[in-house]
């Protein structure tokens, strides 16, 4: 039963705000009681920080792009959490639901009458001889990368107790099926459909051309270890605040066992996706 919705929302974003401002009296109408971030509090509801608004919501409505969904994703501990994540125009393939479908699909999953993908999500841990360790959870990827003027970097990296390699690259993206859509992509890493168990290193411009990236098991625990001194590198978990790393840290990298669920657009698949936002058969 969804007694409470939380909203997230690219509040810079016009459209973003000019729907919340309908869409917050629609859900009170509906006997839903409203849960809103600090900051976009004058559209109405309850006022609340994104950590509270993860553990007390039933729904949670995304309105804005895959950054903005990842911002809030990350903190729902609850895998029976639906969240329904909302295109505001920008290339998506986690917000899946279209603007004019919006208050369809809601009415919709409101009522009970939807279904969800379950998303596997990480969990990275820094070790460090410096500081504390940082723990991180991610739904797309967690990538270490050289800072703008560091030289190439050396990363020793283990799959479980088993050597890999050292990659000697400007950096190594490691991701769900998920983030296989987003900066593995663009650095030249397979595309993996989405509900899979499977982790995904793609190396950032390798100086060893045939070092490709490489599909292992979820349950498999990825060690990485820098062997870079002087350089600046820097981890950075789904495009958050990025950790500098020193050289002998070590990064590792599971599965965090504790999926997210996302409303499935009930009007398309996939695949579908994957043809509009990549222009597949367009010539």
């Amino acid at each position: 039963m969804i007694r409470v919705v939380g909203l997230v929302a690219k509040y810079e974003e016009p459209k973003a705000a000019e729907m919340a401002s309908w869409l917050v009296p629609w859900l009170k109408e509906k006997g839903k009681q409203v849960l809103v971030e600090e900051r976009m509090v004058r559209v109405g509801g309850r006022s609340c920080s994104k950590k509270e608004m993860a553990r007390k919501a039933d729904l949670i409505v995304v309105l804005g792009g895959d950054g903005t969904l990842l911002s809030i994703a990350r903190l729902v501990e609850r895998p029976n959490v639906p969240i329904l994540g909302v295109n505001l125009g920008g290339l998506g393939f986690i917000t899946e639901v279209a603007v004019d479908e919006l208050e369809s699909v809601l009415d919709k999953t409101l009522a009970g009458n939807f279904s969800v993908e379950k998303r596997m999500t990480l969990e990275i841990r820094v070790y460090s001889k410096r500081h504390r360790p940082n723990k991180f959870r991610v739904l797309n990827d967690g990538v270490i990368a050289k800072g703008a003027r560091a030289r190439i970097i050396d990363l020793e990296t283990y799959v479980g107790k088993e050597y890999l390699c050292t990659y000697r690259a400007d950096g190594l993206i490691i991701s769900t099926p998920t983030g296989s859509t987003a900066y593995s992509l663009a650095a030249g890493g397979p595309i993996l459909y989405p509900s899979l168990g499977a982790i995904l290193l793609s190396p950032i411009c390798p100086h060893t051309l045939t070092n490709r990236p490489i599909v292992v098991s979820s349950k498999s625990t990825i060690r990485v270890t820098l062997r870079s001194a002087g350089d600046t590198v820097i981890l950075s978990p789904d495009g958050q605040q990025g950790v500098l790393l020193n050289n002998d840290d070590v990064v590792e990298v599971r599965d965090y066992r504790v999926p997210v669920s996302l409303v499935k657009a009930p009007s398309r698949g996939y695949f579908e996706i994957l043809r509009n936002k990549l222009k597949w058969g367009e010539r």
